[in-house]
C-alpha cells in the first residue's frame, strides 16, 4: 500500500499519526501504554502573572520530563500595530484574581489533556514591542497531544484571565483592550 493508500484514514488508529485533530476529544488522543503523568495539581507546573521577563526557555524547563517527546511552545511578543495602526509601547494591566484564574485555567487544561504537562505565564506593566506578554509550554509523550492542549490553553487565557492592554500608538493617542475574548 503507497502512502497516498493509507492516507489520513489510518491515522484514526493511531493518534500520534495522520492530520492534528484540533478540537477532538482528549481522550483520542491518548496513547495506550503511555506512562502516567499523575495528577492535574502537579502536571500544572507553572502558572504566573508577573512583572519582570518571561521566556521561553523558562517555560521549557518548568515542563521538561524524559517521559515527554514533545514540547510546544507558544510566545505571545508585543507587535508594531493593530488595526493598521502603528503601536509604539504598552502596558498590561491584571485584576487582583487574575493569578488565581491563570493558575485554574493552567489545572484545567491539565485535567482535560491527561499526558501533559502545562506551564504559563502573562506579564504585566510596561512592555516594549518585541516584548513576550504571554508564554506557554506544554510537553506530552507525543507532539499532538501538546500542539492541541497548547492550542486551547492560549485560548483559554485570552477568554478569562482578567488582563487588559493599554495601547499606545504612534499618533500618540491610545486605547484599553481587553485581553478577554
Amino acid at each position: 500500500m503507497n502512502a497516498i493508500e493509507h492516507g489520513p484514514t489510518s491515522g484514526a488508529t493511531d493518534p500520534t499519526r495522520g492530520a492534528t485533530p484540533f478540537g477532538a476529544p482528549a481522550e483520542e488522543l491518548r496513547v495506550a501504554g503511555d506512562p502516567a503523568m499523575g495528577g492535574a495539581a502537579e502536571r500544572a507546573r507553572l502558572a504566573e502573572v508577573r512583572e519582570e521577563e518571561i521566556t521561553v526557555s523558562r517555560m521549557v524547563e518548568a515542563v521538561a520530563d524524559p517521559r515527554c517527546g514533545a514540547v510546544v511552545t507558544f510566545d505571545g511578543v508585543v507587535r508594531d500595530h493593530d488595526g493598521g495602526r502603528g503601536v509604539t509601547r504598552l502596558e498590561y494591566s491584571a485584576h487582583p484574581s487574575a493569578q488565581q484564574t491563570l493558575t485554574e485555567v493552567a489545572r484545567e487544561i491539565a485535567e482535560r489533556y491527561p499526558d501533559t504537562l502545562v506551564a504559563v505565564a502573562h506579564r504585566v506593566g510596561p512592555l516594549a514591542i518585541g516584548d513576550s506578554a504571554l508564554v506557554c509550554a506544554v510537553s506530552a509523550p507525543h507532539r499532538k497531544q501538546a500542539f492541541v492542549a497548547c492550542d486551547e490553553l492560549v485560548d483559554t487565557v485570552k477568554q478569562r484571565v482578567p488582563i487588559w492592554k493599554h495601547q499606545v500608538f504612534e499618533d500618540g493617542q491610545s486605547e484599553w483592550v481587553g485581553a478577554l475574548g
